[in-house]
């Protein structure tokens, strides 16, 4: 018998969990000679999964939104921003305990507008390796890639090594 199935019971009559996707902004300075510097992270609000938390900006989805359509509705909600151009970067699935979610990563060199931080949360823009904590572990990929990207080995974030 299937280990699973002992476990969990009949493992056919389980539903599968729906898929919530989420766009995220990783929002990324560039110097004068168009290297990719900081990258902003802000914290999860009080009354959210994971309050306190820090991560790349976003969120759901709402029907019938693109990626794009949904990043820049997100931003503009959550940080009073206008972004430019939107560069899809990579996608990874989390399986938390609250949701299994599809993150789409996308990079964002370019915006408009003084940041407001309109759900109470923190922002800090950020190097390698990340001095804030803890880190939401659907951050950790992408501070792995901009560790690939830009030739950076040991420690991604304080207490979390690459």
């Amino acid at each position: 018998m299937d280990p699973a199935t002992e476990r969990d019971g009949d493992a056919s009559s389980a539903a599968p969990r729906p898929i919530t996707d989420v766009a995220v902004g990783v929002l990324v300075e560039r110097d004068a000679q168009g290297r990719e510097g900081r990258f902003l992270l802000t914290s999860r609000p009080e009354g959210k999964v994971y309050a306190g938390y820090w991560e790349f900006p976003g969120g759901k989805f709402e029907p019938g939104e693109t990626l794009e359509q949904a990043l820049r509705r997100e931003l503009h909600e959550e940080l009073g921003i206008t972004i430019g151009a939107v560069q899809p970067w990579h996608e990874e699935i989390f399986d938390y305990p609250h949701a299994l979610v599809r993150l789409h990563f996308c990079k964002v060199f370019d915006w408009d507008g003084e940041f407001e931080m309109r759900e109470g949360q923190q922002m800090a823009w950020s190097a390698l390796p990340v001095q804030v904590q803890p880190v939401l572990p659907g951050t950790l990929p992408v501070l792995r890639w901009f560790a690939a990207e830009r030739g950076h080995a040991g420690v991604l974030a304080v207490g979390v090594e690459s």
